[in-house]
């Protein structure tokens, strides 16, 4: 299974909307990329570092699985700018993306 992660940087001045994120953003990814062999998603909300009271190194992180790589690199080829282009409703953080094989 390959799986895309989407890392949104916690820095000063930056914001992320939760909701709009998983109520909107998300599910329309889903929706995008379901015929590429996208099957699900998950969303982590960061709430903090390793020592108590740090702030998050993430605002979020997204992470969407695939069949195989294949159809992830033809999803994104097809609508990448598309959903690149939601990311202003939801945050000015800047983005990590990594595409990672899962071993389980």
């Amino acid at each position: 299974m390959i799986c895309l992660s989407v890392l949104y940087a916690n820095a000063a001045g930056k914001r992320f909307d939760h909701d709009y994120y998983a109520q909107k953003h998300m599910p329309m990814v889903l929706d995008k990329l379901k015929g590429n062999g996208m099957t699900h998603y998950e969303i982590d909300r960061g709430l903090g570092g390793v020592e108590p009271g740090s702030s998050p190194t993430y605002l979020c992180i997204g992470r969407c699985y695939f069949d195989s790589l294949g159809g992830f690199q033809q999803g994104f080829g097809t609508h990448g700018a598309e959903l690149a282009a939601d990311i202003p409703n939801y945050t000015n953080a800047d983005v990590v993306l990594q595409v990672s094989e899962t071993m389980k």
